[in-house]
């Protein structure tokens, strides 16, 4: 082999693994990767506008998780929403789940309000409690056309 083609190959070699590293960091920072441990729960909601898979799941405003997958229900019209809670975080088995917004002009996220109750829910159990999205557009049309309920 002449240093020529040595160095092409070296230089091949260098940007395959450039690839795969960006490949690898790529999927971490999406959230391809399972490596960040937790468990599943599920919960079903009338209207899920903004959220998708990788949208992130909050309490008291801090992320706990990730919405994993995402289904419409073909007998309730709902779409039923699968996400995980961090390992060590417990969630009392009263607790909500609500389609919340960051601002006007944010992203929505899965917003956990917890409740009282001294039991947890366990890996695979369903939120009951659940409020869907408020949209935005339906607000400001109900705003503007009035409520219907003068009080003259």
């Amino acid at each position: 082999m002449s240093s020529h083609n040595m160095t092409e190959v070296l230089v091949g070699g260098a940007v395959l693994a450039a690839a795969v590293t960006f490949a690898v960091y790529a999927g971490q920072a999406t959230g391809l990767s399972r490596g960040t441990g937790g468990y599943e729960l599920n919960a079903s909601f009338r209207s899920l506008e903004g959220v998708t898979v990788g949208t992130d799941v909050r309490l008291a405003g801090v992320k706990i998780g990730t919405v994993t997958g995402v289904d419409l229900n073909p007998e309730s019209y709902r779409a039923d929403t699968r996400f995980t809670v961090a390992e060590g975080i417990q969630i009392p088995d009263d607790s909500a789940a609500v389609i919340s917004s960051e601002g006007l002009l944010g992203g929505n996220f899965l917003e956990i309000m917890p409740g009282g109750s001294a039991f947890y829910f366990e890996p695979g159990d369903a939120i009951e409690d659940t409020q869907g999205a408020v949209s935005l557009i339906s607000l400001l049309v109900k705003f503007v056309a009035g409520d219907g309920s003068d009080s003259q």
